[in-house]
């Protein structure tokens, strides 16, 4: 399973790229309207310029007319650019529309597998469920991962799009992601520093340290 970085945050992104671990971005109006007021195609460019992989950037129109022409453009900005189309009806057309010009679309706000079968037919190269949305209105959102994830296994020939487990919120979502057969998740940076902390290791090499520094004090004293 990849990972890719769920934010707009230049900072954040150069470190998951130095980490090795990230090979693409997904942002969306909300994640860019944190970074304050900025130039939402220079933004998307510098990021495009850091990250190896796909960076996922979202269209503001709602109808199939504005969606497509505002997707053109934006696909022009870069060549690792995907765009993110919303799971309408609106959505499935634009997706329709603009996979038959060649242009990438993520298709997001995925809450339904009917969802996810829409994206694939419309051409999708990315389908975006929603897991941390669902958990909070009650509903199962990893359980919505894995059966979209099975449903497509079984059209391999006919469904090329895959699946990325989106609206993370913690670690344990990302091991579900995996076990779930998602081929990407996408985390928030303060996610991704948490999949590598465990206070077991943390006191591992606290007391390998202190150990070392008994055996180098020992040495010098003989």
């Amino acid at each position: 399973m990849r990972l890719f970085l769920d934010t707009a945050n230049i900072d954040h992104i150069r470190h998951g790229v130095q980490l090795g671990v990230i090979t693409g971005v997904t942002t969306n109006p909300s994640l860019v309207s944190k970074e304050g007021k900025v130039d939402y195609k220079r933004l998307v460019q510098e990021i495009c310029s850091i990250v190896p992989g796909p960076v996922s950037t979202e269209v503001l129109s709602q109808d199939v007319a504005g969606m497509v022409a505002e997707a053109r453009q934006i696909a022009a900005w870069a060549e690792n650019v995907v765009v993110k189309i919303p799971a309408s009806l609106e959505g499935v057309e634009a997706t329709h529309q603009l996979a038959r010009e060649g242009i990438r679309v993520n298709f997001t706000l995925c809450f339904s597998v009917n969802q996810a079968l829409l994206a694939a037919a419309a051409g999708a190269t990315f389908v975006s469920p929603f897991v941390g949305r669902l958990d909070d209105i009650g509903e199962n959102g990893m359980r919505l991962v894995g059966d979209i994830v099975e449903v497509f296994k079984k059209y391999p020939d006919s469904i090329k799009t895959q699946v990325i487990a989106a609206s993370i919120r913690h670690p344990h979502h990302c091991v579900q992601a995996a076990e779930a057969g998602a081929q990407i998740a996408t985390v928030p940076h303060q996610v991704l520093i948490q999949m590598i902390r465990h206070p077991l290791t943390d006191i591992g090499v606290s007391r390998f340290m202190e150990d070392w520094r008994k055996v180098m004090g020992e040495g010098k004293n003989t």
